[in-house]
């Protein structure tokens, strides 16, 4: 069987279960950024240096493939919808919890590109950033999807920047934003 089945070549793609829509879809654009998110985590994971992050994100990779498909699998489709549990989420929170008390995590916003690994992670998180606007889009479409995708989707957004700093705290890198040259008003971190 060949990657290449011709049955886009007209615009339209299949969802899960074999309805068949318009390649504008917003449901399909809202996949699609899933399928760049994981892309982008790929690229951070093959440049970071922590052999535990690597394999988080290698673990929040694979959890993004059963969240994307919960998003791409209509109510009405022959194969049932994933269901995106509390205990995914948790396990998110608890990694953002545990990754916050690291001694010299900074406190403030960063300026990416002071190493590679961290600005990959950065990439990552405004990926996620832009699949979560297109989830709440998609809701507000008129779209049901279960409450833990936005939910995990916002953890998942505030760990990757964790990941970035943990990656700057460990290879003694700065990437503060302000310095005595730039001074203005705190942000939230991870925006």
């Amino acid at each position: 069987m060949s990657i290449s089945t011709e049955r886009g070549d007209s615009g339209e793609t299949s969802l899960p279960g074999g309805a068949r829509i318009s390649k504008a879809d917003l449901r399909v654009e809202v996949y699609g950024t899933f399928d760049e998110l994981i892309s982008s985590i790929g690229l951070a994971r093959a440049l970071c240096p922590n052999s535990e992050i690597r394999e988080l994100s290698k673990s929040i990779q694979r959890e993004l493939f059963k969240v994307g498909s919960a998003v791409a699998t209509p109510p009405e489709s022959r194969k049932p919808v994933p269901e995106i549990g509390d205990e995914m989420v948790s396990r998110l929170t608890d990694e953002v919890h545990r990754i916050e008390a690291t001694e010299g995590l900074l406190a403030d916003w960063a300026l990416p590109g002071e190493d590679a690994a961290s600005a990959a992670f950065d990439v990552a998180r405004t990926v996620c950033r832009r699949t979560e606007r297109l989830v709440v889009r998609l809701t507000e479409s008129g779209v049901t999807v279960q409450a833990n995708v936005l939910r995990y989707l916002n953890r998942l957004s505030d760990l990757l920047w964790l990941f970035g700093r943990l990656v700057e705290v460990e290879l003694k890198v700065d990437s503060k934003l302000r310095d005595s040259a730039n001074q203005g008003p705190r942000w939230s971190r991870a925006w």
